[in-house]
């Protein structure tokens, strides 16, 4: 039996959110009459302490939203260099928004806001204007790091102080608050705009929200059926979401604490492995003399799937179906290929 931690993405949904996909009522989405969107954005909105949310059908269509909501063609956004929005999501920014890009180098993915500020474009008729700050929250390539709101507030003032709007990945942003002990909206207050993602960790099968002001929201409406979100019946696929924010959060312990339990086990076998705060482990492969694409398919061939972030970093990532056993066997599975 495969242990896949490549990613919280391949997590399936529950049985209890099966039978509400089966049972939900629905209606044009489009029209704003499909009852059970309407309740999921009603209770994102709350739970993210926004005016209003809007169900999209990715984490990157709901950046993207985002983006081409806050900004105009030729501004420019910054972001952490090692971000979800400028290093996975094809470019889209450019392509779709026409925005230029400007990259900061955050600490374990959080920018500083004393850099932040250093990016900002002054008034010249020489540079693009700065429309946007990014901020990602769990930050997936510095391992599920967490940026405290503390954090965020240095950001989100000193872009405020700027007329600069300020947005969040949040996509594992429950990952973030369960780990501190923090309600979500203590991060979201220091946002124009968050993304969170329903079908990581939270185990919805399909789909993201994307929450702001009334005002925003109705725009980011408008964008979204411009890239072809406009869904219809699109409550089967709302009512999974429902309970990922009411029933699924807390549950995040467990996968941040099997994360820890495998870190450990990963550094006793040599392996140089990276701060752990939340469900991602990144490892170093260097001390073990193998590419990350070397230990790998080793590991594939006694069934178990991880993932590489550069030529001598592996990412696992725990979640709901990965046990206390499944750990077991992945550190024996490592060892195994580790004295081969």
């Amino acid at each position: 039996m495969l242990i896949d931690l490549r990613s919280d993405t391949v997590t399936k949904p529950t049985e209890a959110m099966i039978r509400a996909m089966a049972e939900a009522e629905v209606g044009d989405d489009v029209y704003g009459e499909d009852p059970t969107v309407n309740r999921l954005e009603s209770i994102a909105a709350e739970r993210l302490g926004k005016e209003a949310a809007l169900f999209v059908t990715s984490g990157t269509q709901g950046n993207q939203v985002a983006v081409l909501t806050h900004c105009v063609n030729g501004d420019e956004v910054i972001l952490e260099a090692d971000s979800h929005i400028f290093y996975y999501e094809g470019g889209a920014v450019a392509a779709l928004a026409g925005v230029q890009t400007r990259t900061v180098t955050g600490i374990r993915g959080a920018m500083q806001a004393r850099d932040v500020a250093i990016a900002i474009r002054g008034k010249n008729i020489h540079f693009p204007r700065t429309r946007l700050v990014c901020m990602e929250n769990t930050h997936n390539r510095a391992g599920g790091a967490v940026v405290s709101p503390e954090q965020m507030k240095e950001v989100y003032e000193i872009a405020n102080q700027n007329g600069v709007g300020v947005h969040l990945d949040g996509a594992r942003l429950f990952n973030a608050a369960v780990a501190l002990g923090r309600d979500v909206s203590e991060f979201t207050r220091w946002t124009d705009s968050v993304q969170v993602c329903l079908s990581k960790g939270l185990s919805a099968p399909v789909g993201s929200i994307l929450a702001g002001s009334r005002e925003f929201i109705e725009e980011a409406r408008w964008w979204r059926k411009k890239l072809g979100g406009g869904l219809r019946q699109a409550g089967y696929l709302a009512a999974p979401g429902i309970l990922a924010l009411t029933e699924m959060v807390e549950r995040l312990q467990e996968d941040h604490n099997r994360a820890q339990l495998l870190a450990e086990g990963l550094a006793k076998l040599s392996l140089e492995v990276l701060p752990v705060e939340t469900n991602i482990v990144l490892v170093r492969t260097e001390t073990v003399n193998l590419t990350a694409a070397e230990l790998l398919s080793r590991l594939a061939e006694k069934g178990v799937l991880a993932v590489d972030f550069d030529e001598h970093v592996v990412r696992f990532t725990t979640h709901r179906h990965i046990s206390d056993d499944d750990i077991i066997r992945t550190l024996q599975a490592v060892e195994a290929v580790l004295t081969a």
